[in-house]
């Protein structure tokens, strides 16, 4: 059975597994164990509902529950969703990511709404496996298959959507996902045991929400809360994204980022408010996790992609992270452990679009970051999409890769050879060769980047820690490392060799060296002052 171990002397309880095993998890919902909320569901019996394991009601005797690994296969086994806790808005089980197996793949595009927009032949044929197998693998290891998780969502969504916004249920159930109103409805009413109208009215009189507010916005303008386990590095995250930001796709200040989308029904703008929850870690050595919610705000030219970039939000933040279990491996160590402390709850920045972050990969290849901003940003002005957001600074999509693939590399402002192999992985993007849904394994990706020319072993792990969310990358031969450790007064050879001590979570070990290079999110600016030196190096080129 796989677990996650607890912070201090907390006993480890199990994640999402085939079959949990129920004397561990009752003693999590004893507990009200927050830092499980997402991980698995309890399924109450006499009451017919399925809660969160943090529930406040009272404990339900042991006899009378069941647990599910999805709030999907709790739907499906006939149960509702709590009132009082709302036990489908929390983060995702951190196991998807740590596993990446055939249902945690499924699973991430299927939060993405691909069975919305493709079926589950789509899903089927991007994860590789017949639509029978593939329901098959689901329903044995997620207690639902792809419709039933599908459903899932898009009452989640849904809920969301009447909860904290003032959109009409007719563009709620098609933002959500949904096929037609009447299945709107009537998926509503069984989920929730409530139609779309008291849902709304129960929110209005101060019941417990997910949003941010019912203030009227612009047309096609939501604002919603995403729920991220604590404790959650905003700031660092923050730090890293505005340092490495393309000029007309992203731009960030104090406590905020933005950004352009490329979503399947067209453009749309995200914009993120990013400060530090109350530190747990402060007065309590060995904190229960909980968790917090970043507020979000997405301009979408169709509401249909609601869903996608809700997702892909999700991604970049890196919300569904155990933080708890990644401080319990890593705090420890020597190098390590007082890197923890100053940055708990550091994220791996992930991405909003798998082939824009391997494109800005292989363009930041042996220069330095500001560099590889400029050269980015020149790139974005030549052949991105020009769109208008009414947001100063974001004024370009990110160039898609079958324009790419069209362009003279004798063109393209650096060296010829990295031109080259820019061109051929736009091409091999744009042709299905190689693909960043997060649909393929891993493994299998890593593999067809590596048989492109051009592309050696650094892009290939970075583009799987950021675009594929692989937890476990460590890149031995990054100069940044290398300056980190220097710096810290430590030997990098030797630090490198012995690397594996980090492991499952060698992602989050780098990214923890690579902060302790990377400059404050600067005021009101793209970029740090020309004056200031840039902290990270030049990447070395595959």
């Amino acid at each position: 059975m796989t677990t996650s171990a607890a912070a201090g002397a907390q006993a480890s309880v199990p994640i999402a597994t085939t079959r949990l095993d129920p004397g561990p998890c009752y003693a999590a919902v004893r507990s009200r164990d927050r830092r499980f909320d997402g991980v698995f569901w309890t399924a109450v019996r006499t009451t017919g509902i399925y809660c969160r394991p943090s529930c406040p009601a009272r404990t339900p005797a042991a006899g009378n529950v069941t647990f599910h690994p999805t709030a999907a296969s709790a739907q499906a086994a006939g149960y509702r969703a709590c009132k009082r806790c709302l036990p489908d808005a929390t983060p995702g089980s951190p196991e998807w990511d740590l596993r990446a197996g055939v249902a945690g793949r499924a699973v991430r595009l299927i939060a993405d709404g691909v069975v919305d927009r493709e079926g589950v032949e789509g899903l089927a044929r991007r994860v590789g496996y017949t639509p029978r197998h593939l329901g098959r693998v689901l329903v044995a290891e997620l207690g639902a298959g792809p419709l039933a998780l599908a459903r899932a969502r898009r009452a989640q969504t849904a809920r969301v959507l009447i909860e904290t916004t003032d959109l009409g249920f007719a563009d709620i159930a098609f933002a959500a996902g949904f096929s037609s109103v009447r299945q709107f409805n009537d998926t509503v009413r069984e989920v929730y045991d409530a139609s779309p109208t008291e849902l709304r009215h129960r929110t209005s009189r101060g019941a417990p929400g997910q949003g941010g507010g019912r203030s009227p916005g612009p047309e096609g303008t939501l604002t919603l809360r995403l729920p991220v386990r604590t404790p959650f590095a905003a700031s660092a995250l923050l730090d890293f994204l505005a340092y490495h930001l393309v000029p007309g796709v992203e731009t960030a200040g104090p406590g905020w980022y933005a950004r352009t989308l490329d979503l399947p029904h067209g453009p749309g703008v995200l914009h993120l408010a990013l400060a530090d929850p109350p530190d747990p870690w402060e007065h309590d050595p060995h904190p229960v996790g909980g968790t917090t919610q970043v507020l979000a705000t997405f301009t979408l030219t169709d509401l249909r992609d609601t869903t996608a970039a809700v997702e892909r939000t999700r991604r970049l933040l890196d919300a569904d992270c155990d933080p708890l279990a990644v401080a319990e491996h890593l705090g420890p160590d020597p190098v390590l452990g007082p890197l923890v402390a100053r940055h708990p709850g550091l994220r791996v920045p992930g991405q909003v679009d798998g082939e824009e972050t391997a494109i800005r990969t292989v363009i930041g290849q042996q220069v330095s970051v500001t560099g590889a901003r400029t050269v980015t940003g020149r790139i974005v002005a030549a052949h991105g999409v020009r769109v208008d957001t009414g947001v100063p600074g974001l004024t370009h999509l990110f160039p898609r890769t079958d324009v790419l693939a069209a362009v003279d590399p004798e063109t393209l402002p650096m060296p010829r050879a990295r031109g080259r192999a820019l061109v051929r992985l736009a091409a091999a993007l744009a042709g299905g060769e190689v693909s960043l849904d997060r649909g393929p394994e891993r493994d299998a990706v890593r593999e067809r980047m590596l048989a492109l020319r051009g592309i050696g072993p650094w892009t290939a792990d970075y583009v799987a820690m950021r675009a594929l969310a692989h937890p476990d990358v460590f890149l031995p031969t990054d100069v940044g490392v290398r300056i980190a450790l220097t710096r810290l007064g430590r030997a990098p050879a030797a630090e490198v060799a012995r690397a594996d001590a980090w492991r499952p979570w060698c992602s989050y070990a780098l990214l923890h060296l690579w902060q302790t290079l990377m400059p404050p999110t600067p005021a009101g600016a793209p970029a740090p002052s020309p004056a200031e030196p840039d902290p990270t190096p030049a990447v070395p080129e595959d």
